[in-house]
């Protein structure tokens, strides 16, 4: 006998109590040993359309429905009593006609009318707004996976309605008519042949997995559907298996599943190209560990595949090489080149520029750019830095780097950029690059060095260099120009428009920190403009205070009525500015009657609890239910980073990657989200509820 679990199953079971789910669980694997034990409780729900539905006791309250024939069992959905009877009684399980694909499909004369409201509001007079998919067949349609009963309130819908309508529809057909909506072409669903197990569709699989043994379930339970099954939207695969004639990118808004698409496309090449090495990096060793699992989950029954896919951050990968061809590097720290800076700017008269302006100045332009001469600093265009310089002032300053630059030679010293430099003339040498293709997920972060060297690993090759980012979670590197450097992207950019990860309300939300439009400096176009979420939630709560005290005790409160409400403290974060402001968040965790595990670089990343971390470090991270607190005025943006501005632009600059920060935070949650201050709160949040 087949037995299969169910997202839907999945997904309900988190919504339970850690006590109710471990019955569950124990049920689950009871089933799956002996369907036919006399000591499962099954009673068939007569009252379904679909005769297949039974349920099955798990206690006096929790029942667990199951979808059973003489060939199969699926555990479909748990709930308390009721309102699992009710879920059954509203679905039935079949076979697209024209997919071929196994469905959950919610029986239309047995859903509530919530949707009908709003599009019969909206045919009023004079607030009539147009039909959306009135120009596409019903046979159109059901080749997107539309199922036979919804079609009528399908060609009903309009902008107000659509996101109701999907909400009902199986994903597929929801993703599809949304791209529709947002003007994208979707990939028409493949037709299964004749006789093809349904449950083997591309589009059954993302939803229905085979169980083959006890420690597959126990695998699938331990986790929440998002978490282990790596799905690739059909939309996406084109972008993943393309031939690109040069380097590509993939952007999108947080969400939209650009880390998917870089995942897929590093399988993709190394499945196509057998001979290969294949790098998939990022920036930091947190999102490297978290790419690493993921690739694990996506690959871990092809060992020989995973083998040939290396995953680190880009830092780690230059240094490795750099060791293997010159020896282990010494890294000059940050500490050691301001201290040499000072030395060094004490013996120059004249010299009339503040420590934090000679930091800067080294960090931004001498040291990314590898400048080496006077004739380079004389005539270098200092992208982000529009402080003017005349060339006496230059000559003054660049005493100062000169004399940097030979003590760190000296004492054996280099720099991260120096170790990619110097890697981009020994690439050009050898006969084979150490890798044939390099995925870089986050990319809005690289390096000035670090694309360089990219680009002398392949940057005019066919397919060996593909990046995945957004201009708007950028909060590290300055913008600079990536065809300079031999990184020409242009034609080979797609945006990706739909948002799987976060409710419509909180991607709204988030999104009036951020301009709709946002070029790089080589003209490259990114937009917001028709990005949709899959699925509504809550509105975002965006509360101030007058005390933290008071803050932190109304952040537990909102934390633990969700947490009573069945979420569990795992899938809860809470970000804040910075270290500063860890100890309000801590406090908001203890209140709410939960243990905390506070995220670094340095976490293990088995600890359990509610996540405690900065906003720096909130990158590639989702949680369910996420509080954003302490955006308070002079914490964001932060009062010490515009104090230490030396030149004007850098104003800008600080206070746009400061809104990247809160952007990127508050996009970590799919569910649930909370925003505070103390009063006086940032100007940040009066964005945030503005309209525009």
């Amino acid at each position: 006998m087949e037995f299969r679990i169910a997202d839907t199953f999945t997904d309900s079971l988190v919504r339970l109590t850690g006590d109710e789910q471990k019955s569950v669980k124990t049920t689950a694997f009871d089933l799956q040993i002996n369907p036919a034990n006399p000591g499962m409780q099954l009673h068939k729900l007569d009252r379904a359309k679909d005769q297949n539905f039974w349920s099955v006791r798990v206690s006096r309250d929790i029942r667990l429905i199951v979808h059973k024939t003489a060939a199969s069992l699926l555990l479909c959905y748990v709930d308390h009593h009721d309102d699992a009877y009710a879920w059954a009684e509203r679905r039935k399980l079949e076979t697209h006609p024209k997919t071929g694909a196994a469905q959950l499909v919610e029986i239309r004369e047995r859903v509530e009318e919530i949707a009908i409201p709003v599009y019969v509001q909206a045919t009023l007079p004079g607030l009539e707004k147009p039909l959306l998919f009135t120009d596409y067949s019903n046979d159109q349609l059901l080749g997107y996976g539309v199922p036979v009963e919804w079609l009528n309130d399908v060609k009903a819908a309009n902008e107000d309605s659509l996101l109701e309508i999907a909400e009902h529809l199986p994903a597929e057909a929801a993703e599809a008519l949304l791209e529709l909506a947002t003007g994208g072409t979707p990939a028409v669903t493949v037709a299964a042949p004749k006789g093809v197990d349904p449950f083997e569709h591309p589009d059954a699989q993302r939803r229905f997995r085979t169980m083959t043994d006890v420690e597959e379930l126990q695998r699938a339970l331990e986790f929440p559907w998002e978490k282990w099954t790596i799905f690739l939207h059909p939309a996406q695969r084109q972008w993943v298996e393309r031939d690109y004639s040069g380097p590509a990118r993939v952007s999108g808004s947080a969400g939209t599943g650009k880390t998917i698409v870089a995942l897929h496309r590093a399988v993709h090449l190394a499945k196509s190209n057998p001979d290969a090495r294949v790098l998939l990096s990022t920036f930091s060793r947190n999102l490297a560990n978290a790419l690493r699992t993921k690739l694990f989950r996506l690959v871990s029954n092809q060992p020989t595949l995973a083998e040939r896919i290396d995953v680190d951050t880009m830092d780690a990968v230059g240094v490795r090489l750099y060791e293997r061809q010159f020896g282990k590097p010494q890294i000059a720290s940050r500490d050691e080149i301001a201290t040499l800076l000072n030395h060094a700017a004490a013996n120059v008269d004249g010299l009339k520029f503040s420590p934090g302006f000679l930091l800067a100045e080294w960090q931004e332009v001498v040291d990314p750019w590898q400048i080496d001469s006077w004739e380079e600093y004389r005539d270098v265009r200092r992208l982000g830095r529009k402080t003017r310089l005349p060339e006496a002032q230059r000559a003054l300053l660049w005493q100062v780097f000169d004399t940097v630059r030979e003590a760190l030679r000296a004492k054996g010293k280099t720099t991260v950029a120096a170790i990619f430099t110097k890697l981009c003339g020994a690439m050009r040498e050898r006969k084979r690059p150490p890798y044939d293709f390099v995925i870089v997920d986050e990319a809005q972060d690289i390096g000035v060095a670090q694309l360089r060297f990219l680009s002398a690993l392949g940057g005019s090759e066919s397919n060996a260099l593909f990046f995945a980012g957004d201009l708007g979670q950028r909060i590290f590197e300055q913008p600079f120009s990536w065809k300079s450097q031999g990184v020409d992207i242009r034609g080979r950019s797609r945006t990706l428009h739909i948002n799987y990860r976060t409710s419509h309300q909180i991607r709204a939300q988030a999104d009036r920190l951020l301009d709709p439009e946002v070029s790089d400096v080589d003209g490259n176009v990114e937009t917001r403009a028709g990005t949709v979420s899959v699925f509504n939630g809550e509105p975002p709560v965006i509360r101030n205070f007058a005390t933290p005290e008071l803050e932190s005790q109304a952040v537990g409160s909102w934390l633990a009525k969700l947490m009573e409400a069945g979420i569990p403290p795992s899938e809860v974060g809470v970000f804040v500015r910075s270290d500063n402001e860890i100890p309000r968040a801590l406090a908001a965790v203890s209140t709410a009657g939960f243990p905390a595990r506070v995220f670094s670089e340095r976490t293990s990343g088995e600890e359990i609890g509610v996540c405690v971390s900065t906003m720096h470090m909130a990158k590639g991270m989702e949680f369910r239910v996420v509080a954003v607190m302490a955006c308070d005025d002079e914490v964001l943006p932060l009062q010490a980073r515009i104090e230490s501005v030396t030149d004007e632009s850098e104003l800008a600059e600080v206070y746009a990657t400061e809104r990247h920060l809160l952007y990127v935070a508050c996009t970590r949650a799919r569910d649930h989200l909370h925003i505070s201050a103390v009063a006086p709160a940032s100007e940040f949040l009066d964005d945030l509820v503005a309209t525009r």
